[in-house]
């Protein structure tokens, strides 16, 4: 059904998948040439940099927050786009947030690609801490998760769900260092830039991809941990709540 999701992105489009591809490498083209040469822009620290470094740890920030927001912006239909499943007794409702993450997945991975294909183009090969990217990117998912539960539910009995995500998508981008490292930030902002749950998977992702560092481990610990809890709370709302689907839809 993942497969069937993603497929339908692009049904009737003469490209089809190829559009997966196409999409994220066209992005990354003009964040390097904008920012890189146009703006001629540094991340931070200044120095001597490669011309490609801010369009790179730009487009890891994008990554992280593109697959956030794939999610929340598509999980409130989950459950309103597929009423025929509703009324099947037998079919597991709680599986199609499960596919609406999936999907937003698969296109993290085709970004992912056509990233570190940029990075070995431009800088090399790659710094042997990029095998920790799933470990860092695992507790966004398990949070995704909790969160597509809980919005596939508020989406069948509040409508406006799916304009609010919209707005909350957008405003997480401006309120995430994606086109600012933390550093950037005021002091006294810096800790309350912190509770933005992709800050820190954004930060982690790149010191694993670009700067060649560990994970901060207790952090990843604490997040998963926090991660588990709000997709155990995510579930059990939507279990809780999906009694009534039948009878609004």
């Amino acid at each position: 059904m993942t497969q069937r999701e993603v497929i339908g992105r692009y049904k009737g489009s003469s490209m089809g998948l190829a559009w997966s591809f196409l999409h994220p490498a066209i992005l990354l083209v003009v964040y390097t040439f904008v920012f890189s040469v146009v703006f001629k822009s540094r991340w931070g620290n200044g120095g001597s940099q490669s011309q490609t470094e801010f369009a790179i740890l730009l487009f890891t920030g994008m990554i992280v927050h593109g697959l956030f927001a794939d999610v929340i912006n598509r999980s409130h239909a989950a459950i309103t786009s597929n009423t025929n499943f509703v009324k099947r007794v037998i079919f597991p409702l709680e599986i199609l947030p499960v596919i609406t993450l999936g999907a937003a997945l698969f296109h993290s991975v085709i970004s992912v690609a056509v990233l570190l294909l940029a990075y070995l183009l431009f800088n090399g090969f790659w710094h042997w801490t990029i095998i920790f990217l799933p470990v860092v990117l695992l507790p966004l998912v398990i949070v995704s998760l909790g969160v597509a539960w809980f919005l596939a539910s508020l989406g069948v009995f509040l409508r406006d769900v799916g304009q609010t995500v919209g707005i909350i998508a957008m405003v997480l981008m401006f309120l995430s260092p994606i086109f600012y490292p933390v550093s950037a930030v005021p002091p006294i902002f810096q800790k309350w830039l912190m509770l933005n749950p992709l800050t820190f998977i954004i930060e982690q992702a790149r010191n694993v991809i670009y700067w060649g560092l560990m994970p901060e481990w207790t952090g990843l610990g604490l997040y998963t941990v926090l991660a588990s809890a709000i997709a155990w709370m995510g579930f059990v709302w939507f279990q809780k709540t999906r009694k009534g689907f039948a009878d609004v839809l």
